[in-house]
C-alpha cells in the first residue's frame, strides 16, 4: 500500500504543474454604430443577430507571457429586411502567464483555455454596449472554443491541401 502511494507521488512530481495567471485584461479596440438611429428608422423591429469570432495569440517578450485576443463582430438586421440595426466590433485582450504546458500543447491551450477565461468579461461588455447603444442588451451564448479551434485547424488543413494540389 505504501509502495503504491510512493509511485503515485513520484508520478505527480514528474508531471509538470500547469500554472496560469491572468495578468491583465483590456479593450484594444471597440466600435458600436447605431445605424437605425442614424437613418431615422423607428418602430418595433425584430432583430436577427450575426456573431463572428476570431482568436489570436502571441508570445510577449517576457518569459512565459502571452497575449490572447478575441475579436468579435456583431451585426444586427431587422428580421425579414435588409436594414442594419447596429454594428459592433470589439477586440478584447488578455495577458497571461502560463507555465508547465508542453510546447506541443501550448497553441491549443492559448486558443481554448485563455479565451474561456476572458469570455464572461467580454459577454458583459457586449451586453452593456448594446444596452447603452439603445437596444435590448445582447447576452451572448456560450462559445465552444474547442469546436472553434477544431474548425480553424480543419480550414487551415483544407487550404494547405488546395495549395499542394495547385
Amino acid at each position: 500500500m505504501a509502495e503504491e502511494d510512493a509511485n503515485e507521488n513520484t508520478a505527480a512530481q514528474a508531471a509538470p504543474q500547469v500554472q496560469m495567471r491572468v495578468l491583465g485584461q483590456f479593450i484594444r479596440d471597440m466600435s458600436f454604430e447605431n445605424v437605425m438611429a442614424q437613418k431615422g428608422v423607428s418602430g418595433d423591429v425584430q432583430p436577427e443577430i450575426s456573431v463572428q469570432v476570431n482568436l489570436d495569440a502571441k508570445k510577449r517578450p517576457a518569459d512565459h507571457q502571452f497575449e490572447v485576443s478575441i475579436k468579435l463582430n456583431l451585426s444586427s438586421k431587422a428580421k425579414g429586411m435588409e436594414d442594419v440595426l447596429f454594428l459592433c466590433e470589439l477586440d478584447y485582450c488578455g495577458l497571461f502567464h502560463v507555465e508547465g504546458v508542453p510546447e506541443d500543447q501550448m497553441h491549443p491551450f492559448l486558443m481554448i483555455e485563455c479565451p474561456r477565461m476572458l469570455f464572461p468579461f467580454l459577454r458583459r461588455i457586449v451586453s452593456d454596449i448594446t444596452r447603452d447603444g439603445g437596444f435590448p442588451p445582447v447576452n451572448l451564448d456560450n462559445i465552444d472554443f474547442v469546436a472553434l479551434y477544431r474548425n480553424e485547424l480543419a480550414r487551415r488543413q483544407a487550404a494547405q491541401a488546395q495549395k499542394t494540389d495547385a
